[in-house]
């Protein structure tokens, strides 16, 4: 059946007359021509233009010099003479002949020898003195000699070129090359004009090998973007059924979620053109110029349609206006987005034209940015849970030589929190770290390693902790551990350690047992009081604290200042919100309400200090409960040095067994399944470096 097709195909084209293989022949380079005119839009401006420039400089500059040596070049024949010799001659009627060389003030000609045997020719030069050249002239004339004036026409008309009109041009082209878009090598003048084209082209079609399946933990909003690569691939579609696919897609969320990526993935499933800027490209001293990019990067886009264009970092472009310093309508700033709403608003949704923007911080955004018809679909890519890790490492483990002992599920459950972009650096550690041993597989221990390398830096190699700090940072790490024994909530002791690393010097890692979605007051306190125990029992038994209860201060305020100012916890405030999200919304900052009185700013901050003293109280009161506990595990701690695993969870089953009954916990050392409640990093408890 394939051969009868072929041969009726092949039948068919012969059958055609010449005059429809002609029409089909032109309508094909016709298509063939629009395509590469598309093409070469698409690219924007090439550089042809200015080698062509380079080239006409070269040649320009080659003619200069060559007139150059034609002008000051004159004939030579024969034997020079003086002034005084030719006068000589010309009073003995010797001289046979002369010609005057206009432009060259030379004179050539012939004279006959004395004994008259032979004829010599000569050259004079004479100065442009035409009392000289006349005197000559007549003294010459006088002698009989035959004379004839050379205006040398050709040499006036080198000189006019050489002197006023090649100057001129090889300038002209000289600031071409320095005004022409592309034509510098780097600064200078060109920034005047190429301002207005985008430093970067386009990511060609089939050029991004990124599909949805390289990018994990981002299910959501996969399904959202699905229904976008369709319209990419078949945009009439939309159109005969009168459905309007969004114009404009805006993906924010926390820093390494992998916004960028699937904006990325999008392109590659889609296979269309992906023009992908950075929104400070728009932003540029003079103003005008950022609009001027706009249009450019919307002209080519629309030449090269279907197409996306992903811009990334969007509030550097799309900033809220009226504010930030803004001079009013003549900012540059606001005629960057004033542009970007315009150009946003005239394309035709069947032209196959999606606009993508990430941003970490949407709040700040533009209104009219963000409203539709604009950026229609706004989609939140937040931190992977415990199966999105899962996959993520596997993706990033591909072409690794990991061992079969690795299981992903369970570095998924150490790792809540972490964001594409860490897990990648996980997996990229343990291979470095593989490479420092000279080992030729990746194994478990590689990746625990990679893991806290990652949350706290390398180890400290270059401070010995004498006996009496190891004592001290024993007992501060056995107090989180034995507060947290005794709390009437699930949490596992993951690890405990007493070594130093990066800036910490030791550190308490707890977990919860399942997943948390909400978190009651009590279960706030709880936590609190964990993270004061390392200062209470360093108070209890050394008789003072010391800078190493740091980081938990920190930690300590941040948590009692979430419970006074966002969840309205304490008595004092009651139930208000004085903390309101702000620009770095996604990057982990809130900023306190305009509107908050001195005194209930004051009343916040001894809310603060109460809700801290309390929890230091708490723990106090448990560890002395638990005293006989806190010693045994402290001296364990300070002769082990580092707790985890198996080995961890054989010492915290003997403490629960010596443990006066306080409440329900359950604790395990393995077996964390789930992330914090707000999405962040496993909860820590750490002693700060001095």
């Amino acid at each position: 059946m394939a051969i009868e097709s072929v041969t009726d195909e092949t039948d068919e084209v012969v059958r055609r007359t010449p005059t429809q293989l002609l029409t089909h022949v032109g309508h094909l380079g016709a298509i063939w021509f629009r395509e590469r005119k598309r093409r070469a839009a698409a690219k924007g401006r090439k550089k042809g233009f200015n080698r062509a420039l380079v080239a006409l400089f070269v040649v320009l500059l080659g003619l200069f010099f060559w007139l150059l040596g034609q002008i000051f070049s004159a004939p030579a024949p024969g034997q020079k003479l003086s002034l005084n010799q030719l006068t000589a001659l010309a009073a003995n009627h010797q001289v046979a002949s002369g010609t005057f060389l206009d432009e060259d003030n030379r004179i050539i000609g012939r004279f006959v020898d004395p004994d008259g045997a032979s004829v010599t020719s000569y050259y004079v030069d004479y100065s442009q003195n035409a009392s000289v050249s006349s005197d000559i002239y007549k003294a010459l004339n006088a002698s009989g000699a035959v004379l004839n004036i050379d205006a040398q026409t050709g040499k006036k008309v080198e000189r006019l070129i050489a002197t006023f009109l090649l100057p001129l041009m090889i300038l002209a082209t000289v600031f071409a090359l320095l005004l022409a878009p592309g034509g510098r090598s780097g600064g200078g003048l060109g920034d005047v004009t190429d301002f207005s084209q985008m430093k970067k082209g386009r990511v060609g079609k089939k050029v991004s090998k990124v599909t949805f399946e390289d990018a994990g933990g981002v299910d959501e909003a996969i399904t959202e973007l699905r229904e976008v690569v369709d319209y990419l691939k078949d945009p009439a579609k939309y159109e005969a059924l009168g459905a309007a696919p969004p114009k404009g897609l805006l993906l924010f969320g926390p820093p390494g979620c992998g916004k960028t990526l699937l904006a990325k993935a999008v392109a590659g499933e889609a296979e269309v053109p992906f023009f992908s800027v950075a929104g400070a490209e728009f932003v540029e001293a003079l103003v005008g110029v950022g609009a001027a990019r706009v249009r450019d990067l919307f002209a080519r886009v629309r030449a090269a349609a279907p197409a996306i264009i992903f811009i990334d970092e969007l509030d550097a472009a799309g900033r809220k206006r009226g504010g930030g310093g803004s001079s009013g309508g003549s900012d540059e700033r606001e005629q960057t987005l004033n542009q970007l709403l315009v150009e946003m608003d005239g394309f035709d949704v069947s032209r196959g034209i999606v606009v993508i923007g990430a941003t970490n911080r949407p709040d700040i955004l533009d209104p009219a940015l963000r409203r539709p018809g604009r950026f229609d679909r706004h989609i939140t890519i937040e931190r992977p849970d415990g199966e999105g890790r899962e996959r993520i490492l596997k993706i990033h483990a591909k072409g690794k030589p990991f061992t079969a002992a690795v299981d992903w599920k369970d570095v998924a459950d150490r790792t809540p929190g972490f964001t594409g972009a860490d897990l990648a650096n996980v997996a990229n550690e343990a291979a470095l770290l593989t490479i420092r041993d000279l080992r030729s597989e990746i194994t478990v221990r590689d990746i625990e390693e990679a893991i806290r390398r990652v949350l706290e830096g390398p180890k400290r190699r270059g401070h010995l902790m004498s006996n009496e700090e190891r004592r001290r940072a024993a007992y501060h790490e056995a107090g989180h551990v034995v507060l947290a024994l005794s709390q009437d909530e699930s949490q596992s002791v993951q690890r405990v350690s007493i070594l130093t690393r990066g800036k910490v010097i030791a550190t308490t890692e707890l977990r919860a047992e399942e997943e948390e979605l909400l978190l009651t007051e009590s279960q706030l306190r709880m936590r609190l009081a964990i993270k004061m125990a390392g200062a209470a029992s360093e108070r209890l038994v050394m008789g003072e604290i010391s800078t190493g209860v740091e980081n938990d201060l920190e930690e300590a305020t941040a948590l009692a200042r979430d419970m006074v100012a966002r969840f309205g916890m304490t008595d004092e405030i009651g139930m208000a919100r004085l903390y309101g999200p702000d620009s770095s919304a996604f990057l982990g900052d809130d900023t306190p309400l305009a509107d908050i009185s001195s005194e209930t700013k004051a009343a916040m901050d001894a809310a603060i200090r109460r809700l801290i003293a309390e929890a230091e109280s708490t723990a106090t009161v448990l560890l002395e409960h638990h005293r006989n506990v806190l010693d045994s595990f402290a001296a364990t701690l300070a002769e082990a040095e580092t707790l985890e695993g198996v080995a961890l969870q054989k010492h915290l089953d003997d403490l629960r067994g010596q443990m006066k009954p306080v409440g329900k916990a359950r604790v395990r050392a393995q077996g964390v399944r789930t992330q914090s409640v707000n999405g962040a990093r496993p909860r820590r408890t750490t002693t700060a470096a001095r």
